[in-house]
């Protein structure tokens, strides 16, 4: 009878096994093990921002994200020091994976983890260095951009938006008690920056009624209205609703911001870079790596950068010796026919073929900014979709901004392919992994949009009926400009650069206004690394690409490179060259 209970006890047990093991994750592959310890961190850190939620995943609720807090994220200094502490515990966690475990794809987050970490906390000691204000990239000019461009996917989004437009004042005073503080220890903003600030906010506040703001929310509720997904009466309640919340929360929220940094003015010494200011060199080199993804030191970063302005500008000057009509073909392309942005669009996608891999790409669309918005908008700008839907895919364009067929043509490469529109969705259809999206590398994205640009060069001479020697005066021109500003950028922040010195260098290459000169100055200054992004970022796909070269043992096929770099996705640049060299050398 005994042996009648033996095989139901023994299963049991086994049971109780498999259940103790994988409640411990001690059932699991090293792989599986990583991938839950990645979508835990992606879960932690994608609902402590509403706004990075909603425009990273359109349906988070079929990630099992849902109830998340409404929130704009937070510069208090207590809640800073909390996430440096989650930061080091993450840190832990990594290094008790085995890297040879894992598969490549797990390798390749494991390395920008390992780096974004230890990047992230180097940055313990800059606290006051950072600066949430300025007058073009700051908080204040940037958060309306985003609330106006805001899905309402549900009536639940209209909802979370109206919450995050109620939450402004509390935002904003958090960010002026910041303020506050970096005035207390010397490092407030100069009056000149502190007066730009100011009217940028009093810009926006200037026309309540024609707010953009107000318009593009008018806008899409009109739409949800005509695609019957709301009523007339619910319509007409959301606006209703809309104008109080602008009126009570928004416009007072940019008042008082206005007027406590009235306050704050003459209390900021520093009218130049961050090397004016107590670790700021180091905190300049730490930007560098936040955000251009360049690990090298400065000063190599630099050296790297006078060497390309030179091979630029001798060959500006043989081109211009060889061509002299170049400069007076000029004049003829700005009477060239203006052509449509969706052609040009259309014509790059196919002539780019050769040298990228395809993707079929039908769903995107291009649309003109808002008349309300053209003042704040750059010429152009693509818009990111959520991971989860890849779409839609929109190229807005600034009518406001005047711009020549060639800079049209070019800047639509930037935009769109074979830049930023065809970069996202090519790495997105690999499916990489959620933390991805999170661990997006600018000089990566930007430097990448920057090298498909300055290729479309040699795409537009036929399709602008232009001679290739102006197309190449053209880009020649245009890598100058950039590789001048990078280096004033370090010039700057690095080297202490003030006004005259930078005025005396631009001076040097030809320009001569003391008011541009002044606007230049005043724009690295506030924007310290922004050029960098652009242009450091460039340069190591073109060096990368030439290290590919050499080390190719057959001949060199670009179309591969270029695939290699799309399939690995944005990463620092020591772990895209990892991953690239491997398959060269």
């Amino acid at each position: 009878m005994k042996k009648k209970f033996l095989l139901p006890i023994f299963l049991l047990f086994l049971l109780s096994i498999v259940f103790f093991l994988s409640k411990n994750n001690l059932f699991l592959t090293e792989n599986h093990r990583f991938e839950k310890f990645t979508s835990r961190l992606f879960a932690s850190q994608i609902t402590s921002n509403t706004l990075n939620l909603h425009y990273t995943l359109a349906y988070p609720e079929q990630f099992g994200i849902e109830n998340t807090p409404i929130c704009l994220g937070s510069l208090k200094q207590e809640n800073q020091e909390k996430e440096f502490a989650s930061l080091e515990n993450y840190q832990k966690a990594l290094e008790g994976f085995s890297f040879e475990k894992l598969s490549r794809t797990n390798q390749i987050t494991y390395d920008i983890l390992k780096l974004e970490f230890s990047t992230q906390l180097s940055g313990q000691n800059f606290w006051f260095l950072q600066e949430p204000l300025r007058p073009n990239l700051g908080i204040q000019s940037q958060l309306p951009v985003l609330l106006a461009e805001y899905t309402f996917r549900c009536g639940k989004d209209i909802k979370d938006y109206f919450s995050l437009l109620s939450s402004l004042p509390a935002y904003y005073r958090e960010i002026l008690d910041f303020e506050k503080q970096k005035s207390e220890n010397g490092f407030f903003m100069s009056d000149s920056s502190a007066d730009r600030v100011i009217a940028q906010c009093r810009a926006f506040m200037e026309d309540p009624s024609s707010n953009y703001l107000s318009s593009m929310f008018q806008d899409k509720i009109e739409h949800l209205k005509a695609s019957d997904r709301i009523t007339e009466k619910q319509a007409l309640s959301y606006i209703k609703l809309h104008d109080k919340i602008m009126k009570t929360c928004v416009f007072p929220a940019y008042e008082t911001l206005c007027q406590e940094l009235e306050k704050l003015k003459g209390t900021g010494n520093n009218p130049g870079g961050l090397a004016n200011l107590p670790g700021g060199t180091s905190y300049y080199h730490y930007l560098i790596q936040m955000e251009t993804g360049d690990f090298r030191p400065v000063e190599e970063i630099e050296t790297r950068l006078y060497q390309q302005l030179r091979q630029d500008y001798q060959a500006l000057q043989t081109l211009l010796k060889e061509n002299p009509h170049a400069i007076e073909d000029l004049h003829t392309l700005s009477e060239k026919k203006t052509h449509m942005p969706k052609e040009i669009l259309s014509y790059l996608n196919q002539i780019m073929k050769k040298d990228f891999p395809s993707i079929s790409v039908s769903d995107y669309k291009v649309k003109y900014v808002h008349s309300s918005m053209e003042e704040f908008s750059s010429p152009a700008f693509y818009l990111t979709p959520p991971a989860d839907t890849l779409s839609p895919n929109t190229i807005y364009i600034n009518k406001s901004t005047e711009i020549s067929p060639a800079e049209l043509f070019t800047t639509l490469a930037h935009e769109g392919f074979p830049g930023h529109l065809y970069q996202t969705l090519y790495y997105g259809n690999t499916n990489p992994p959620l933390i991805r999206n999170l661990l997006g590398c600018s000089g990566y994205v930007e430097g990448w949009a920057t090298y498909a640009e300055f290729l479309s060069f040699r795409y537009g001479a036929d399709y602008l009926d232009v001679s290739p020697d102006l197309m190449e005066f053209l880009r020649l021109n245009r890598c100058v400009n950039l590789c001048l500003y990078s280096l004033l950028d370090i010039g700057i922040h690095f080297h202490g650069w003030d006004q005259a010195s930078v005025s005396k260098t631009l001076y040097s290459f030809g320009i001569l206004s003391q008011d541009t000169c002044g606007e230049i100055f005043q724009y690295i200054v506030e924007n310290p690394g922004n050029y960098l992004k652009y242009y450091v970022g460039y340069l190591n796909f073109t060096d990368l690409r030439t290290k590919a070269e050499h080390a190719s043992k057959k001949e060199f096929n670009l179309k591969q490179f270029h695939q290699q770099i799309l399939e690995i996705g944005p990463a620092p640049f020591p772990v895209l060259e990892k991953y690239v060299m491997n398959a060269w050398e």
